[in-house]
């Protein structure tokens, strides 16, 4: 009945709104913008439903669900609370539908779907009744599809997977609670049945909370989830499986347990792969972000990931010469930081168009998204976020001592959010400080390659299958070095044997 037009940016929103059986009349602004204030709208019956972070003056850092009458007043006063902030529960979004609202949100640092009903008079108020949809799985991803289905049929489609589930489409009836399996992606050859899917926990570092002094924020039990998948016939749990570690950690992104297909093939070869949920992202709501993974926390983010690697070691699932570490853009930005704090953490790195130059990017204003970026990283012409910046910035906190890890650095010539320069100076100054030798004697130096795709931009190739050809190249890198370690450590053991 009303169409919704939003005007956002990462910390500010606005909304106006139309009634679509007027349409010659003029949007109405729904409220004013105000800075640190993020809400959006939709319609459900008599009245329209807000989420938003800020309620009464005061901040809801996970976001509160709001109701108002559709023909009365729509400003921040005269929005109800229905659900209200709760600091393990993160609101993400509402699917209205003609009797129902799915709420989508987080907690346990997973998705999860939560239906309202009504109350009698057709309008959701606070104490609605409500169930949740469950999972079967320890870690996943679950998103709704409210528009794939008639708005009156109060069905629910939505999609699943998980590291070892390939994804699937199920519709759920709000009403009777049932679900039907429409449609999995398949997979030729492939028995889940062999793989087991894991969630453990890293102790956030005691450190962590940064050079200011302030207290952290967060309860001691929203521990580091870690994502583990593995072939269940190759795991030894002795240290010896080699093992890939992937992390993001910006922007309040959340990198959820999904299935990949071409992860088969790491993990018949005896890989165990895991996803580090660190500091940064939203996984355990939105202060896991705003309060303590971005502007002058940020090196938390770096901190969470060398948790989540030393805990792989603790618990034997694998071992720093057997180690290989892997993000992109942001995550990039998280390698680099990674291998100049702990360059022994792992054996091989890949930086997918790595954000490593941090300063000389954030001070360029002609550079598109640098100033938009200020509300992620700071506004480097303030001295204490220029400092802080240059304190992690990759490039700038380069070791001319440090053996650092066989290093794979991707760049796209086209890339419009992170020039390809950036990571080529990286790598540069790399090979000038001999990043990858030990000292000038070293008998077996590590790698610094630099892999520029001349028709590639931030999200790779544009070709179907071109994404495969990328995906195969850092396997066949990454078994190819964890192997020649593998047979370093073997030598090492057999000749230790010897001399005793």
């Amino acid at each position: 009945d009303y169409i919704i037009a939003d005007v956002a940016s990462s910390q500010t929103s606005e909304v106006h709104y139309l009634n679509a059986h007027r349409p010659t009349e003029p949007f109405k602004l729904f409220a004013p913008r105000e800075f640190d204030r993020l809400y959006s709208v939709d319609h459900f019956n008599g009245q329209f439903l807000i989420v938003t972070n800020r309620l009464n003056d005061e901040k809801q850092i996970n976001f509160v669900l709001c109701g108002c009458a559709v023909d009365g007043p729509t400003d921040a006063a005269h929005w109800d609370t229905i659900i209200a902030h709760d600091e393990r529960v993160y609101i993400t979004d509402v699917m209205p539908f003609s009797k129902y609202v799915v709420v989508a949100e987080r907690s346990n640092a997973l998705p999860q779907l939560r239906v309202l009903e009504p109350c009698s008079d057709g309008l959701l108020k606070a104490g609605a009744a409500q169930h949740y949809i469950d999972f079967p799985e320890v870690s996943y991803t679950v998103g709704g599809r409210p528009s794939a289905l008639p708005y009156n049929e109060n069905v629910l489609r939505f999609s699943y997977s998980s590291l070892i589930t390939p994804s699937s489409v199920f519709d759920y009836d709000l009403a009777t609670r049932e679900r039907i399996l429409r449609k999995q992606t398949e997979v030729i050859g492939y028995d889940p049945s062999l793989y087991v899917t894991e969630r453990i926990f890293a102790d956030r570092p005691s450190t962590s909370f940064d050079e200011d002094g302030s207290d952290d924020p967060l309860p001691a039990s929203m521990r580091i989830p870690i994502t583990l998948v593995y072939r269940r016939d190759q795991l030894r749990k002795d240290g010896s499986n080699p093992a890939w570690l992937y992390g993001y950690g910006s922007y309040g992104i959340n990198i959820d347990a999904s299935f990949k297909q071409t992860l088969v093939s790491l993990l018949d070869r005896g890989f165990v792969y895991a996803i580090a949920h660190i500091r940064g992202g939203a996984e355990w709501g939105r202060a896991w972000y705003e309060l303590a993974g971005k502007f002058l926390h940020k090196k938390n983010t770096f901190r969470d990931f060398i948790a989540a690697a030393e805990k792989l070691f603790a618990e034997r699932y694998t071992r720093p010469e057997l180690l290989a570490i892997e993000g992109r853009s942001a995550g990039g930005l998280l390698m680099g930081s990674v291998v100049n704090m702990r360059p022994d953490i792992a054996k091989v790195a890949i930086a997918g168009v790595p954000f490593v130059d941090v300063i000389n990017t954030m001070m360029d204003e002609s550079i598109p998204l640098t100033v938009n970026e200020y509300e992620e990283w700071g506004n480097p012409n303030d001295k204490t976020f220029f400092d802080y910046m240059l304190s992690y910035s990759p490039y700038d906190n380069l070791s001319r001592t440090s053996k650092y890890p066989n290093m794979l650095i991707r760049a796209g010539l086209n890339d419009p959010r992170v020039q390809y320069w950036e990571p080529a100076k990286w790598c540069a100054r790399l090979r000038a400080y001999k990043a990858g030798h030990g000292d000038d004697n070293d008998p077996h130096p590590h790698d610094i390659l630099l892999l520029t795709k001349m028709g590639s931009g931030h999200f790779g190739a544009s070709g179907r299958y071109d994404y495969l050809k990328d995906t195969a190249v850092d396997y066949a890198y990454v078994i190819a070095t964890i192997e020649k370690s593998r047979e370093t450590i073997l030598a090492d053991q057999l000749k230790n044997k010897a001399s005793l």
